[in-house]
C-alpha cells in the first residue's frame, strides 16, 4: 500500500523546516538519508536564515530553491548565492564546513524563502572522498514543459534526461510544477521512489495527498501524479544505500568510530574556517 509520513517540524536558524526523512517509516530513500521543506515563508525586514558554520562528513547536500536567496560559505572559500531554479550541490566527503545565510540585499524587505535541502548518502567507496562544491544555474538543468507540467531535473536522471550535476551512485532528483487539472506519471526508471509534495492539492492514481507530506508508492503502482489546485513537488529516490549509515547531527557514515573522529575533529577545529564567516559557530550538540 501506499505509505505517507508526516514529517516533523523544527526550526533552524530563524526558519520553519519540516523534516519527512529519516523517520520510522523511511530511513532513507534511494542514497537520500534526509529530506527537509525549507518554509514557505515571508521574513519581516532585518531578519533573515542564520545557520551559522557547521561541518560535515560522509554526505552532499542538495540545495534547490523555488523562491527566496540564500549564501552558501565554506572551508573551501566558496561564496555563492543560490537563487530559484538553481542547484547547489556540496559533496562533504572526508569533512567540509559551511554556513547558509540570507544575503544582505533580501534582508533590507520583506523577502519569500521556499525550498528544499537534502542530504544523500556517499557509496562507501566515496564516503572519504576530497570535499567540493558545486553551483548550477537554474539555466542549465534539463527541463521539460508539456500539458501544465513544468519538470526539473535537479540531479541524477529522469524522463529521458540527465542532470549535469556530478552524483555518486544512481539518482531520481525532480521540482515537479503542475498547473490545476495536470497530470503526470512518475518516472518509473528508478528502484526506490517518492514524492514530497510541497505545495497544493493533488492526487496520486485517484487518492488524495496530504500537502508537506512525503509519500512512498506502492512498488507496483502507476504513479500518475494529478494536480487539483496549482501544485508544488519534488520526486527523488534511486539506487538504494550500500549498506545501513549512521547519522548523528550533521555526520553520516557507515562507520560510528568515523563519526566519533568528526565530533572530536569539530571540537578541535580540525575542519578549517570559513573565510567571512569566521566569527562564530555551532558548538557539537551534547546528546
Amino acid at each position: 500500500m501506499t505509505t505517507i509520513i508526516a514529517p516533523r517540524v523544527y526550526d533552524i536558524g530563524g526558519l520553519q523546516v519540516r523534516r519527512a526523512v529519516p523517520t520510522l517509516q523511511a530511513r532513507s530513500v534511494g542514497p537520500f538519508v534526509f529530506v527537509d521543506q525549507m518554509g514557505p515563508a515571508v521574513l519581516a525586514p532585518g531578519t533573515g536564515i542564520d545557520v551559522r558554520p557547521h561541518p560535515h562528513i560522509g554526505l552532499a547536500t542538495v540545495t534547490f530553491l523555488w523562491s527566496g536567496a540564500i549564501g552558501h560559505r565554506d572551508t573551501l572559500g566558496s561564496d555563492q548565492v543560490i537563487r530559484p531554479g538553481d542547484v547547489n550541490w556540496m559533496t562533504a566527503g572526508r569533512g567540509i564546513a559551511h554556513s547558509e545565510r540570507t544575503p544582505p540585499p533580501e534582508r533590507q524587505h520583506d523577502h519569500p524563502i521556499h525550498g528544499m535541502q537534502t542530504w544523500v548518502a556517499l557509496p562507501k567507496n566515496f564516503e572519504e572522498t576530497d570535499p567540493g562544491f558545486f553551483h548550477h544555474a537554474a539555466a542549465t538543468l534539463p527541463q521539460q514543459r508539456r500539458d501544465g507540467a513544468w519538470l526539473r531535473v535537479i540531479a541524477g536522471r529522469a524522463y529521458g534526461e540527465e542532470s549535469p550535476v556530478k552524483v555518486f551512485a544512481d539518482t531520481l532528483n525532480v521540482a515537479i510544477d503542475l498547473d490545476p487539472g495536470a497530470e503526470i506519471n512518475l518516472d518509473t526508471g528508478h528502484t526506490e521512489r517518492a514524492i514530497y509534495i510541497l505545495e497544493g492539492e493533488a492526487q496520486l492514481d485517484g487518492v488524495d495527498l496530504p500537502a508537506q507530506h512525503l509519500v512512498l508508492p506502492e512498488h507496483n503502482a502507476r504513479g500518475r501524479l494529478r494536480a487539483k489546485t496549482p501544485v508544488k513537488a519534488m520526486l527523488l529516490g534511486g539506487e538504494p544505500l550500500d549498506g545501513p549509515r549512521h547519522l548523528w547531527w550533521n555526520f553520516v557514515s557507515s562507520s560510528t568510530e568515523r563519526i566519533e573522529q568528526a565530533k572530536h575533529d569539530w571540537e578541535a577545529g580540525r575542519f578549517g574556517t570559513i573565510p567571512g564567516d569566521d566569527q562564530e559557530f555551532i558548538p557539537l550538540p551534547d546528546h
